[in-house]
């Protein structure tokens, strides 16, 4: 099974994950040789160029998750079951994917394919079946069944063909502004800003930056040059504790490793980045807390038994709330969604789009990255698109077309 969250060793090499769990041993011995000499076969049939002891710490969340398909494919059953598999590869690693997925099927195969994605269901399934809230609505053969009436039950009701909940919204001042940063190996001469009530999208390829980039600004990787402003005042965005006392919320494109903390509550996740707010004296402030974390629950219409429930029960969609919430209780100027929609519903990404939407209309400014161009166009009022570490186009609503973000992000047109 192809698990929709990465649950990886940070510390375990390339060619330890692909046998992980079913080592194969020679003499009484686990036979390391083979290991890697089929390690580095499969990578080099798949044309990645990586080494096999590369540590998978080391790699960003669409290589991890390019690997874990590659694992689950070799060491195929007779029955695969994928969980949102695509949500952060890119375009070729798809395409190789499907490829894998049409011989699996060819051989005899059966194969479980999860996905909110209706273009991938569509291009795959014999069959569909439909679930809301762990009860079957419909199971029926794919030709019998249109996109918009699969969303219709997935969701439960008719989003009115407005997909995109975008409003208009009086765009302010200059919040948030980036002169030339830059950090070795990974970007260079990056230049960006952000208006009050604006969101500002970030485009490109897996590998164009664009993580890395907001990463840095956040504080939590270093920067080699640049100058950042928040408000037109500047500042020193050295760690995240820095950005969020500057009034700069990140929340991360891989919330199961750095996003959230399971074992605890849902209360504690929500409160994590604001415990001034909770604790006086050493002493937790319950009642406080409790008022608190609920009132931006029923905002945000967060799906749970209650706030003591831990957060790794709950759904992909209900989580990233959870974690939208904590970064709000903190009031932050400026917001950098890194995917907040990955690997989740129709139905909550709708929601987080409503919140996306009211967050503009308050005047905070949003940056958001994202692999889905229909997304970003749907959402944003400009989009910076990046390439091999560079912007490569700032484009506004009236230039948006996913046939020029995407030269742009394969630095196919020439800027000028």
């Amino acid at each position: 099974m192809i698990a929709q969250e990465l649950n990886y060793v940070p510390n375990m090499t390339i060619a330890e994950s692909f046998f992980m769990g079913r080592l194969p041993h020679r003499l009484g011995r686990v036979d390391w040789p083979y290991i890697r000499r089929e390690a580095t076969r499969i990578l080099r049939e798949e044309g990645l160029d990586y080494s096999v002891n590369r540590r998978l710490g080391s790699l960003t969340v669409s290589e991890v998750q390019t690997l874990e398909i590659l694992r689950s494919v070799y060491h195929s059953a007779d029955i695969l079951i994928m969980d949102e598999p695509t949500s952060a590869i890119a375009h070729r690693e798809v395409e190789s994917l499907f490829a894998k997925i049409r011989a699996l099927r060819a051989a005899g195969k059966s194969v479980i394919y999860i996905s909110h994605k209706m273009d991938e269901v569509f291009e795959l399934a014999d069959d569909i079946t439909v679930l809301r809230d762990g009860t079957v609505v419909s199971s029926q053969p794919a030709s019998e069944i249109t996109s918009s009436q699969v969303i219709a039950q997935m969701v439960g009701r008719d989003l009115n063909h407005q997909q995109y909940p975008k409003e208009h919204v009086e765009i302010g001042p200059t919040v948030f502004k980036a002169t030339g940063l830059a950090a070795e190996k990974m970007f260079e001469d990056v230049s960006f800003e952000i208006r009050a009530g604006e969101i500002v999208g970030f485009a490109g390829l897996i590998g164009a930056g664009r993580s890395e980039v907001i990463r840095s600004v956040f504080g939590l990787d270093p920067l080699d040059a640049g100058e950042i402003e928040v408000e037109g005042k500047p500042v020193k965005l050295t760690s995240p504790k820095a950005a969020l006392a500057n009034g700069v919320a990140m929340l991360s494109e891989d919330r199961r490793l750095v996003g959230i903390i399971p074992k605890l509550s849902i209360k504690k996740n929500a409160t994590l980045a604001s415990l001034k707010q909770v604790v006086y004296g050493g002493r937790a402030r319950t009642r406080k807390e409790e008022k608190l974390v609920k009132e931006y629950f029923r905002k945000m219409n967060v799906k749970a038994p209650s706030t003591e429930t831990k957060i790794e029960s709950l759904s992909g969609g209900n989580q990233q709330k959870v974690l939208l919430a904590r970064w709000l209780i903190a009031d932050p100027k400026v917001m950098l969604l890194d995917e907040p929609t990955r690997g989740i519903d129709i139905g909550a990404k709708f929601e987080i789009y409503k919140i996306m939407t009211e967050l503009a209309r308050q005047g905070r400014g949003i940056l958001m990255i994202s692999s889905e161009l229909p997304e970003l166009i749907g959402m944003c009022d400009r989009i910076y698109v990046m390439s091999a570490g560079r912007v490569t186009a700032e484009l506004t609503r009236e230039q948006f077309s996913q046939e020029t973000i995407l030269q742009y992000a394969m630095n196919e047109i020439e800027v000028a």
